[in-house]
């Protein structure tokens, strides 16, 4: 199947450039596997669109779209993703899917929603996903980021607010996370059969959705990758129709031109992939370096800690054994004073 194919509506006639004016929203489902992105994605939609189940090896195999038209007519446009920036996906995986992504985001994205789950530990896989995204995208994506908490089933059986479960404490990152983002953060509950629940959860979001497109002035986020593909999808559309407007020529032949149009559309394409690919790799390159040297220091500051708590421990090893021996000493020299005395 072409890259072409594989982008779905992109190519309909009235696909145009980027638009600041455009009312609809699209929003993109980014994090690790198994964190229930799907399973938000079902509750924005308001229907089960995404397959999503409890697994920790990941339902979603590609990135796939689904719309909801809100009741004032806005149109939703939903993104769900594999597992992109888990540790052990390949580049070639991950640049095939980024070009996917971005051909169905094909308005430019409007809001980042990096899913994360209360039930699951937080780990190295989703200090990885902002590092992977600030690296394709640069630092700008921040300014478009929502942070998603699933699991608030969980969290309400056992009477908790979601503040009160990152009070007990949360990673570092997570931390520079949220003020990159200013704190948008939403909890979902993506089980809950509570209709007035599921859709206070998803205005909240919205509402967030609403302040990161009021933030940056209406304009939804793109890069020189969405704008390249965009020039090509426009290219190609004007190929077609100039062929298709052609005179004089058999069906073979005007079939033939076609085909040879979206051998370069594929190209094109291939080779923007290849540029990502490249991009990734590099970057778990520095990620995987930077990982080993941040477990090579806190292995370290670890053994140093031992140290000073091994000489802490001698040292009042010692000091215990002086004060036992100064107190044998006291009462020998007591016992001798007192001899002295009854001569």
């Amino acid at each position: 199947m072409s890259l072409l194919e594989m982008g779905g509506d992109m190519m309909e006639d009235d696909w145009e450039l980027t638009s600041s004016s455009n009312p609809n929203r699209t929003l993109v489902l980014v994090g690790r596997t198994g964190n229930g992105k799907s399973a938000t994605g079902n509750s924005i939609v308001g229907k089960k669109v995404f397959r999503s189940r409890a697994s920790s090896l990941g339902v979603t195999s590609t990135c796939e779209s689904q719309r909801v038209v809100q009741e004032d007519g806005q149109i939703i446009n939903v993104v769900d993703t594999p597992g992109l920036f888990d540790l052990s996906t390949s580049a070639d995986f991950i640049g095939k899917e980024i070009v996917r992504c971005i051909n169905l985001a094909e308005d430019g994205i409007h809001a980042v929603l990096l899913v994360f789950s209360v039930r699951a530990r937080l780990t190295e896989e989703e200090q990885s996903t902002l590092y992977f995204l600030q690296t394709l995208f640069g630092s700008k994506i921040a300014d478009y980021m929502i942070i998603v908490f699933t699991g608030g089933d969980e969290l309400e059986e056992n009477e908790e607010t979601l503040e009160e479960y990152l009070a007990l404490g949360y990673p570092e990152f997570l931390k520079e996370i949220l003020e990159l983002c200013d704190n948008r953060l939403v909890l979902f509950d993506n089980k809950t059969s509570d209709k007035v629940k599921k859709a206070e959860q998803v205005q909240k979001l919205l509402s967030l959705v609403d302040s990161v497109v009021t933030r940056n002035n209406g304009k939804p986020f793109t890069d020189e990758l969405f704008h390249e593909l965009q020039e090509e999808a426009i290219k190609l559309r004007d190929q077609r129709k100039e062929v298709e407007s052609l005179k004089g020529y058999s069906q073979n032949e005007i079939s033939l031109f076609k085909k040879q149009i979206d051998m370069s559309y594929d190209q094109q394409l291939s080779r923007i992939t290849e540029m990502v690919e490249t991009k990734l790799r590099e970057t778990a390159r520095r990620l995987e370096q930077q990982l080993g040297e941040e477990q090579a220091a806190r292995l370290e500051a670890e053994k140093r800690a031992s140290e000073v708590q091994k000489r802490s421990s001698d040292e009042i090893k010692k000091l215990r054994e002086n004060l036992e021996r100064a107190e044998k000493e006291t009462k020998e020299l007591q016992k001798k004073l007192g001899k002295c005395i009854n001569l």
